[in-house]
């Protein structure tokens, strides 16, 4: 009997031993499996990414691929520079920093001024917003779903800004 029970545990880690070998090696081998689909899939990716450079080159100029908003709407640059003399009529009226003062109050007004509700639950926001001069700003709002373009006058009296919907499209 006392030469039994050393064999017994003997034969017990064996046991275990070549268990938990076996289960290593299974993990090893299911995680070989998952690092080929990820590296199936990243080769997937990279393909339809060059694709898609590929027609960007193809149809925007090579000066304005990464200017394009996700909802595919851009405005040329030039529109959204205040002069100087607007910025200084501007400060004159209560703004310290007219252009920025501008966005932020129209980005927190956002909500009482886009003319069209959100669909599918989306949430309509003002994606891209440019000030045109001392009077008039453009901003392009979407939800995800539908989108649209519109044109506001604004005022500012004493660092106070009221905003008005002047017209506004459905893209």
């Amino acid at each position: 009997m006392k030469n039994t029970l050393p064999w017994i545990l003997v034969a017990l880690f064996l046991f275990l031993a070549i268990y938990f070998y076996w289960q290593k090696n299974e993990a090893e081998s299911r995680l070989a499996i998952a690092d080929n689909k990820v590296a199936q899939i990243d080769e997937q990716l990279e393909e339809k990414t060059e694709a898609v450079d590929s027609l960007k080159q193809q149809v925007l100029p090579p000066d304005t691929m990464e200017l394009v908003p996700p909802g595919g709407v851009q405005f040329v640059d030039e529109l959204g520079s205040l002069s100087e003399g607007d910025i200084q009529r501007l400060q004159r009226k209560g703004l310290k920093n007219p252009e920025t003062d501008l966005l932020n109050d129209l980005n927190r007004k956002q909500g009482e001024l886009i003319p069209t509700e959100g669909v599918l639950g989306g949430t309509m926001a003002i994606r891209d917003a440019r000030i045109l001069n001392d009077r008039y700003a453009l901003a392009y709002y979407e939800d995800g779903h539908i989108a649209g373009n519109m044109i506001l006058r604004y005022e500012v009296s004493n660092g106070k800004i009221s905003w008005k919907v002047l017209d506004s499209s459905r893209l």
